[in-house]
């Protein structure tokens, strides 16, 4: 898999998220109160609400447009709701965070 390196851990505050643009899609990288991290798409399938300025709580983040709740590990909407995004592999390395950039690619296709 072909990595590509998009910042530090440090540079997400807890429960935060950054958005990191690529030719294929805007990727949401979330931070949760427990240091783990995500990647998904920063599109929610309800009205595409940028998810990334939503509000992380435990795996999960609020869409700020409507208050969809989607799963930062599966990326399904949870509750009633019916929808998803797509999760994109992401890796830390001591702080290092890096994304696959072959799952974006098919993705696009």
């Amino acid at each position: 898999m072909n990595w590509h390196p998009i910042g530090d851990i440090s540079d997400i505050p807890l429960r935060g998220s950054r958005c990191v643009k690529t030719p294929h899609m805007n990727i949401a990288v979330f931070r949760t109160g427990e240091d783990e991290v995500y990647a998904i798409e920063n599109r929610c399938p309800h009205k595409g609400g940028p998810l990334s300025e939503g509000i992380v709580h435990g795996n999960a983040v609020t869409c700020p447009l409507h208050n969809w709740v989607i799963s930062l590990e599966t990326g399904k909407a949870l509750g009633a709701d019916d929808g998803a995004v797509r999760t994109i592999p992401l890796k830390n390395e001591g702080g290092s965070l890096y994304i696959a950039l072959e799952s974006l690619m098919m993705a696009a296709e």
